[in-house]
């Protein structure tokens, strides 16, 4: 870890959330980096037109790594100006070539297409970490897909379910986000391009002629990006939306799946839980507390990226004309910070599913108490196909529903099936062998096994393509 100045305010991402490689893209000196890079690859093209000498193209090739950071954080204080700071700074030290930096280009040419490369980068590690997740994810749907439990609805036992179709869930969802990085990467990011102060390549044209659509292109292709057709002076701020709200749809998914486990582990539930450290500790108060702490850190930057999504919304809406300048601070921060905190809230996700402790025996435990309930319907349907008063069986499994719900509610053993076979009524209609089949939760399943594993199939199908 780099040293860290304690005086002065830190951002938590600096150093707590996010893994080094995800900060390392939104560093300043891979920003300048970038520029430099960008002004580099625009003078080699524009030496080809013959509007930059051999001499002055080698001069900014041979100092383009040397940056020195603290040198245009001083001249932008004279300045105010960032992308001029950067400029002049990298003219000092490339003296025969600084007079053709930046020619033709408005700063937005530069800042835009090395913004547009940071988020490529960014979205290859969230995807890398994204498919990793979900190949944790279909493991313990296979591994559980037969395994039933209780399903809960309302905060409320239910009908049975299996584990394994409950992890389908989470894992349907992150497929589904998976896709949209997919899209995102092939279709959707796509930058301004080099078109000048309002998108018009007026003063590109001016330099080049009729060679200013080959220039763009080629440029575009060495930088590794896609040109939108339409700007004005930004990359469209509709593009930041769209990858905004794939990171959004990443923390929902995420803050679900956190959530219910947070439910899941709470000992009135305790049927599945994060893995807890030897010499972790859950309180400092408590000694004997275990609580689902990676969980609740997912769910709470979850909420920040989903916050933080809707300033992406707001930029888009409110980007008047060619181009306002109210987006360019809150962009310096929620863009990073949103990647920064999927990163953080992929690495703790992974952590989990990996290490995922399943309490059988508290499943079990759970079904014996509550599924019985959920065979009244399966009762009351068997019994009028043969004959009986449909609203009379319907009273008669209330009150047998009724009382082993209030055996069952002081800790007792569900009763419901002794209660069904004490009541002639029932056995009238339902004999003792088919009442004992449709208690048995593996009766209640449906088609949830066979479709949990079917969707093993496509998560495989879509982490290998």
């Amino acid at each position: 870890m780099s040293k860290i100045d304690y005086s002065n305010y830190q951002s938590v991402f600096s150093w707590r959330y996010g893994s080094p490689e995800m900060r390392e893209i939104f560093s300043e000196a891979n920003k300048y980096r970038l520029w430099r890079r960008i002004w580099v690859e625009m003078a080699r093209l524009q030496s080809k037109q013959g509007l930059v000498k051999s001499e002055e193209l080698e001069d900014l090739e041979s100092n383009q790594e040397n940056i020195n950071i603290e040198r245009i954080l001083e001249i932008e204080k004279e300045t105010g100006h960032d992308v001029v700071a950067a400029i002049r700074e990298f003219a000092e030290v490339a003296k025969v070539g600084g007079g053709k930096i930046h020619l033709g280009a408005t700063s937005m040419d530069i800042v835009d297409n090395a913004d547009s490369i940071r988020a490529k980068e960014a979205l290859v590690i969230i995807e890398d970490k994204l498919i990793k997740l979900l190949k944790n994810f279909s493991e313990k749907i296979e591994k559980y897909a037969d395994l039933p439990c209780m399903a809960y609805t309302h905060l409320h036992p239910a009908e049975p379910t299996t584990l394994g179709y409950r992890f389908a869930l989470y894992g349907q969802d992150l497929l589904w986000d998976l896709n949209k990085i997919k899209w995102l990467m092939e279709e959707g990011i796509k930058s301004k391009g080099f078109k000048g102060a309002v998108g018009t390549q007026a003063s590109y044209q001016k330099l080049m002629g009729e060679k200013v659509v080959d220039f763009e292109n080629e440029l575009m292709e060495k930088l590794g990006l896609k040109t939108v057709l339409i700007s004005g002076q930004t990359t469209p701020r509709k593009i930041d939306y769209l990858i905004s709200t794939v990171l959004s749809s990443i923390a929902q998914s995420l803050n679900k799946f956190a959530f219910d486990l947070r439910i899941l582990q709470s000992p009135n539930f305790g049927e599945v839980s994060e893995p807890f450290g030897k010499t972790q500790v859950g309180s400092s108060s408590m000694p004997f507390k275990k609580n689902p702490v990676k969980s609740e850190q997912i769910c709470s930057l979850a909420r920040l990226v989903i916050n933080l999504s809707k300033t992406a919304d707001e930029n888009a809406a409110n980007s008047l004309l060619e181009r306002t300048l109210d987006d360019s601070a809150n962009r310096r921060v929620y863009m990073p910070e949103m990647f920064l905190c999927i990163d953080e809230i992929l690495n703790s996700a992974t952590k989990i599913i990996s290490g995922l402790v399943v309490n059988e025996a508290k499943i079990q435990e759970n079904l014996e108490r509550y599924a019985p309930f959920a065979a009244t319907e399966e009762v009351i349907i068997e019994a009028v196909k043969r004959g009986a008063n449909r609203q009379e069986m319907h009273e008669i499994l209330r009150e047998i529903s009724m009382e082993a719900w209030s055996l069952v509610s002081v800790g007792e053993e569900n009763p419901m099936l002794d209660l069904l076979m004490k009541r002639e009524e029932v056995l009238k209609y339902v004999g003792k062998e088919k009442l004992e089949k449709i208690i048995d939760p593996e009766n209640h399943l449906g088609t949830a096994p066979v479709r949990a594993k079917k969707l093993v199939n496509e998560i495989k199908k879509a982490i290998s393509s």
